[in-house]
């Protein structure tokens, strides 16, 4: 139980996918107009990135080592048309706001990366509460960059117009606004990291997806796992076109 809150807190500070890995980039900067949009994206990710590391987690020692990218493109596609199709249904209308970003979370790198990184390589239980703590942390990023573009931008917040309409700055509700409220959020934080580090904190960890050299790090073995594999597929694939071996 204390690696699945590990894995929540992980999710939502150590390796905050938009605040610490700044993945996603694409769907955070355009659907985060507001807080509503921003909140409904984070939700509907995360919904699909549980699931998908859920199943992932469960078939990986079903699912062939050489076609696992495309098998695990399937199993999120799938939980992406479900998605789609709920939100078509019940929120018709913040499925017309999210527009194009709704499908394009089959190849969002936050849910392959854990997919490849995680859920093929742990249980299904750890891998779910990995998924919902990445899914929370993404959630939480882009609801907070809609509600200060929301704000900022037109004056209202989660919706509700609290100053007139001619209040907002309009720039931060066009692409401009994303990079700089993205920018401002970021800034807070590492502000926030030094102050920690001042008063003796270990925030290493804090700031990358690592935090440590390779020669330092608890994963080597996995790490070195996966390169003698990859170095091991590639020498076969050269030995059957008829290469030299080489170096590689």
């Amino acid at each position: 139980m204390n690696k699945c809150f590990e894995r929540l807190y992980n999710g939502l500070i150590k390796e905050n996918p938009t605040f610490v890995l700044t993945l996603g980039m694409c769907p955070t900067l355009a659907v985060t107009t507001s807080a509503i949009n921003g909140l409904g994206m984070g939700l509907t990710t995360a919904a699909v990135l549980a699931l998908s590391n859920l199943f992932i987690s469960l078939l990986r020692k079903v699912i062939p080592d050489k076609v696992r990218i495309p098998a695990f493109i399937v199993i999120v596609a799938s939980f992406v048309t479900m998605v789609q199709l709920l939100l078509e249904a019940y929120l018709p209308s913040l499925n017309a706001s999210l527009g194009i970003y709704i499908p394009l979370i089959v190849v969002n790198c936050i849910i392959l990366g854990r997919a490849e990184s995680f859920a093929y390589h742990n249980p299904a239980i750890v891998s779910l509460f990995d998924g919902i703590g990445m899914g929370l942390g993404f959630t939480v990023a882009l609801t907070l960059l809609g509600m200060f573009r929301e704000f900022i931008g037109s004056g209202s917040f989660f919706g509700i117009q609290v100053f007139p309409e001619d209040y907002g700055v309009t720039i931060f509700v066009l692409a401009p606004g994303a990079f700089f409220v993205l920018a401002f959020l970021v800034a807070i934080q590492n502000a926030i990291k030094a102050k920690l580090a001042a008063k003796g904190k270990d925030v290493s960890k804090i700031g990358s997806g690592c935090g440590a050299g390779c020669s330092r790090c608890a994963d080597k073995e996995f790490c070195n796992k996966a390169m003698n594999s990859y170095k091991t597929s590639k020498k076969e694939l050269k030995e059957r076109r008829g290469e030299d071996d080489g170096k590689y």
